[in-house]
């Protein structure tokens, strides 16, 4: 396998890198979400092959439940509208003469960070994205935790933090990217009556009590998340990433002091690595990982 297409597929970009079998990004470029996404995604794949033809394959990592044996989107909530029920492999192969393989957004990141990241060697780990909501991939002895017959697995921004909470975009309340995630800051800041972005609250936390008073509710959540997790799978590892994750060093020793009593045992928590380009690698995976 000489060159892999990996396709990041988020609520408000697409990004689109060339990888080589070395997980080096030879090509990539970003583009804003558009809807209809299908027809959009094809047209934009389609002229990266007429401009890239060393291309052998297409890994595609997007929103939404999976299932990846079918490369068919299960479930995706309005983030994607009308995303819901594509069989993006079945298409793209059609259309392409290529090879897809077709994952979950955060599955792809935790491929990434254990293949060259974070979490290298490990065969436990349990990656959280903070972004837009709350993704989760999970690394069981080193293969993916995916799929299931509603390509749910490993869906752990759906998991219910509180009971009768907030509503979520899937529809029930309480889910618990309501509440650890970009979407879930911004609604807690505005709840607090702070006129604030999220990386202003956490460079105002030291000074100002209200800020203060958000981000120790927020990584409060974060910690009940990971001990709960612990308890399923007994993780070598958490990986954090998402866009929340890049001011992690002014929110981390707020989150680590309230982990700490909630733990069955020691946990290692790190930082994702590959920030934005985990993404693309991680879908690139798919194919180079399984020739």
């Amino acid at each position: 396998m000489a060159n892999v297409l990996g396709v990041d597929i988020g609520g408000t970009k697409v990004r689109m890198g060339v990888i080589d079998d070395k997980g080096q990004i030879l090509y990539d470029e970003q583009i804003p979400t558009e809807i209809p996404l299908y027809p959009y995604l094809e047209a934009n794949i389609l002229r990266m092959l007429e401009a890239r033809p060393e291309i052998d394959a297409i890994g595609i990592g997007t929103h939404g439940f999976v299932d990846p044996k079918q490369g068919k989107v299960i479930y995706a909530a309005e983030t994607l509208p009308g995303w819901t029920d594509t069989p993006v492999k079945e298409w793209l192969e059609k259309v392409t003469g290529k090879r897809v393989e077709v994952e979950n957004d955060a599955n792809v990141v935790a491929l990434a960070e254990a293949k060259f990241g974070a979490a290298q060697g490990l065969d436990r780990v349990v990656v959280l994205t903070l972004g837009t909501g709350l993704g989760g991939g999970v690394l069981w002895d080193g293969k993916l935790l995916s799929g299931g017959p509603h390509g749910g697995a490993a869906e752990l921004g759906h998991m219910i933090l509180y009971p009768n909470g907030v509503k979520c975009a899937c529809g029930r309340l309480g889910c618990s990217e309501m509440y650890v995630s970009g979407t879930a800051l911004r609604r807690r800041i505005r709840e607090a009556g702070l006129d604030i972005t999220p990386p202003e609250l956490f460079e105002n936390a030291e000074k100002d009590p209200a800020a203060k008073k958000v981000v120790e509710e927020f990584t409060g959540d974060l910690a009940l998340v990971i001990s709960s997790l612990q308890a399923a799978f007994d993780m070598e590892m958490v990986i954090i990433g998402g866009g929340v994750s890049e001011a992690a060093d002014l929110w981390m020793e707020p989150f680590q002091r309230q982990l700490k009593p909630m733990l069955l045992n020691p946990l290692q928590v790190e930082v994702a690595r590959f920030e934005n380009d985990a993404g693309i690698l991680g879908a690139a995976l798919l194919v180079l990982e399984n020739e």
